[in-house]
């Protein structure tokens, strides 16, 4: 490589310095030289130098910008700044994610910029059904994962948002393990139903008489979490009066049990999930802006499973493995082919439920639609979509018929249904009024 900056020795130098693969890229995508670790994670013979970058990792033929990807080198090249992207790579283990860091080097006056290309493998996401973490390759499950690998190395607080069944506890526990903080306590409360005495108890602790049955001391789950992450699941649901004192807690730090005078010190990292709209209940006054404004410094969507079909037969296979004895069963293609086109209101916990079911049902090894509940494959679900009807009809008949479907297939309250739908309790009722 021509670079009068440095000597092929010292570039070699700089290269074998990292853990990590890494390239050094010309303007047009070509790669010039690699560490060994690059050879031995993309296994290419022969040499991958003077080949494209896009053929080595993707096996295209054109630049991942063409592909309809984002391409870090051409991002790079327009800015002239450090860029990152999340991609899916063909290496030595299949296809895997990576999270690719691209910065511009140096340029040489007259000659065209080099760039240098640092793979840096994501260890919470798998894109095969074995482990027990999150699984998928979609490009919405791929949004989601570069928002967490872009969090996750950081100490701030994380709201995570999604549908009811969509797998917030497993993304919390995801940023956890790719944080400093991951040999360290994962503690998760769950928010729903909390009365102020038990609020205070479960999370701060209490000293022995504070108040009727505190017979001994008991420690809280915020000393639980010290030094690690503290998961607060449905935080949309804390009533007002006790938003006041998770506030305070993380405002400042601090907090005393129940019944003692001693300031203790608090160190967790906080991450929070929701399925409510949040700054809705802001407006209508049920949940505190300040609060709002504190745990939501990172707001995380997680994708529906309708907005993920596309990984349908990958989370089949990986849920299976994860059920007691569903690692010997199979989805025939009749069944899977019925679970495409039914809506999923419950995501993925649905359909660990259905998969549950099935492997008791079947005494074959195979569940096939006779092992599925009756909701799946009827009506419901061939017409899952109210938003693509087969031919144009009116506006109304089209939120008519949406409606219809929601209020058969949604187990939750008419406020929560309000929320997810983003409109008010009351416009709500008199749109459902009028279906009667």
């Amino acid at each position: 490589m021509d670079n009068p900056l440095l000597s092929p020795d010292q570039l070699n130098t700089i290269l074998e310095s990292f853990d990590q693969p890494v390239a050094v890229l010309s303007d047009s995508y070509r790669i010039l030289a690699t560490n060994q670790a690059y050879l031995e994670h993309y296994q290419q013979a022969p040499s991958p130098v003077g080949r494209n970058c896009y053929e080595v990792s993707h096996g295209y033929d054109r630049p991942c910008d063409q592909a309809g990807e984002s391409c870090p080198l051409l991002n790079c090249r327009s800015s002239g700044l450090r860029q990152r992207v999340l991609h899916l790579h063909n290496t030595c283990h299949g296809r895997e994610h990576v999270d690719v860091e691209m910065l511009p080097l140096p340029q040489q006056p007259g000659k065209p910029r080099l760039y240098l290309e640092i793979m840096h493998k994501v260890r919470v996401a798998e894109t095969h059904a074995e482990g027990s973490g999150l699984v998928g390759t979609s490009a919405a499950f791929n949004r989601m994962l570069e928002l967490i690998q872009r969090a996750a190395p950081s100490e701030i607080s994380v709201l995570l948002l999604g549908q009811s069944g969509s797998g917030k506890e497993l993304v919390a526990k995801a940023l956890h393990q790719a944080s400093r903080r991951s040999d360290k306590p994962f503690v998760t409360v769950e928010c729903s139903g909390l009365s102020e005495s038990l609020f205070e108890s479960e999370m701060f602790g209490h000293e022995r008489g504070a108040f009727t049955g505190a017979v001994s001391r008991k420690t809280g789950l915020v000393s639980e979490a010290q030094g690690g992450t503290l998961f607060l699941d449905e935080v949309g649901d804390i009533p007002p009066t006790l938003q006041v004192k998770l506030l305070r807690l993380i405002e400042t730090g601090t907090y005393r049990a129940a019944g003692g005078v001693d300031l203790k010190q608090a160190d967790f990292r906080l991450i929070c999930a929701t399925h409510h709209n949040l700054r809705q209940k802001v407006e209508q006054g049920l949940f505190r802006q300040d609060l709002f404004y504190r745990i939501s410094s990172f707001p995380v969507e997680l994708p529906s499973l309708q907005q993920r079909l596309e990984d349908l037969p990958l989370l089949v296979e990986a849920l299976l493995k994860r059920i007691k004895g569903g690692e010997h069963y199979q989805l025939t293609p009749a069944a899977l082919d019925r679970l495409r086109r039914y809506a999923f209101p419950g995501n993925i916990r649905e359909l660990r439920n259905f998969l549950e079911r099935g492997v008791l049902l079947s005494d074959s090894g195979w569940i096939g639609p006779e092992h599925l509940p009756d909701e799946v494959g009827g009506i419901q679900s061939q017409q899952v979509n109210p938003l693509l009807p087969q031919t144009l009809i009116p506006l109304d008949q089209l939120e008519t018929a949406y409606l219809q479907q929601i209020r058969k297939q949604f187990s939750g309250s008419n406020r929560e249904l309000a929320d997810q739908l983003g409109v008010s309790e009351r416009t709500l009722y008199r749109k459902l009024r009028q279906l009667s």
